[in-house]
């Protein structure tokens, strides 16, 4: 995945308060941690002075321990994991917030045209990014034909929305939440805190975020959209956020390599094998970080050119960074979706104009 940096006046959000521009009754809070595999910064500006640091870093604790405990495919005791090992055909119950994750990759999947897919579990396996040594030689057709099999989110899983079950078409069928739940998370933390009454939040996990209100400057929350290269952390685009989430796609920071040839972590559920196209980064902004989450994945799948179609027939904000050619290190075409275009007109930058 790439990442979003949160900025503060072309900053880093861990740069000091010294000269903010904060009401004498206003604090900010920060708080810092690990979740699914990654870190996560939250940041909090409110005159509540009942709040501080240890109640609200407990706060985003419970909901983080309750996200991971119905979404995690790393927790062999989560909701999501006991679905997995269910070997049957038959109605399944769950919980009100895992239905709700299964409708939106749903509503992503059917307007994708398929390349947004919660059942891709055999073939990530396959293709070495889940226990499967990267070093094992590359995958036969006759192995990515048996994986796909297993894999299409119509066909194979039924969710049942007023009695919140789902359904297998085989008792074997897995499903992924990795390109979801993490902006699930996010969203679980961003509701909490609203429901607490806070106004002015940025909640970032693993780069992928949600703000609302104010920064402690007073102005919309400044995020950066990183360029696609190995080891950088350069900006190549500031966005402006207001009340809206954040999430970008990209294949350059996880990736295997065999034999001097890389193959994306990426997958096409059509084809079964890793993109490979020149579309390496996927930003899209949304109502909430569970759509950003899953159409940054989905639009990388599609790359820059069907993408933006698909992108623009669904009104998605969407911002594409593709390489210019197979020999031009370093240089980029960009593209946006007609979405993106107003946003970028409020308060954002091209750091390279």
């Amino acid at each position: 995945m790439s990442r979003l940096f949160p900025l503060v006046l072309g900053m880093f959000l861990t740069v000091s308060l010294v000269g903010c521009q904060l009401s004498d009754n206003e604090k900010v809070f920060r708080i810092s941690g690990s979740t699914m595999g990654t870190t996560y910064n939250i940041t909090v500006i409110t005159e509540n002075s009942e709040i501080d640091n240890k109640k609200l870093a407990s706060t985003v604790e419970l909901v983080l321990a309750d996200v991971n405990a119905k979404m995690s495919n790393w927790v062999s005791s989560s909701e999501i994991s006991k679905l997995n090992k269910l070997r049957t055909t038959d109605p399944i119950p769950i919980s009100r917030e895992l239905a709700y994750v299964m409708a939106q990759a749903n509503e992503v999947h059917e307007k994708s045209g398929g390349k947004f897919d919660v059942t891709l579990g055999p073939l990530i396996e396959l293709w070495g990014f889940g226990t499967r040594k990267p070093e094992d030689p590359i995958p036969s057709q006759a192995e990515i034909t048996n994986a796909l099999a297993l894999v299409g989110q119509t066909k194979n899983l039924k969710l049942d929305k007023k009695t919140f079950t789902i359904s297998k078409s085989r008792p074997e069928i897995s499903t992924n939440l990795s390109a979801i739940a993490k902006g699930y998370g996010i969203d679980a933390v961003a509701d909490r805190l609203i429901e607490i009454g806070f106004e002015d939040y940025l909640v970032e996990i693993g780069g992928d975020l949600r703000a609302a209100g104010k920064n402690q400057f007073g102005k919309p929350w400044r995020i950066g959209i990183e360029k696609p290269e190995i080891g950088s952390r350069q900006i190549k685009q500031i966005v402006a956020l207001n009340d809206s989430g954040m999430a970008t796609s990209g294949d350059y920071n996880n990736f295997t390599e065999v034999d001097g040839k890389r193959y994306s972590h990426i997958i096409d559920p059509s084809s079964g094998r890793p993109i490979n196209h020149r579309t390496t980064s996927v930003t899209v902004v949304s109502s909430n970080a569970t759509k950003a989450d899953a159409w940054a994945t989905a639009l990388l799948v599609l790359g820059n050119e069907k993408g933006l179609k698909i992108a623009d027939r669904n009104g998605i904000a969407a911002y594409f960074i593709s390489h210019a050619s197979d020999t031009q290190k370093g240089q980029y075409v960009i593209n946006t979706s007609k979405a993106i275009e107003s946003i970028l007109k409020k308060g954002s930058q091209d750091i390279d104009e």
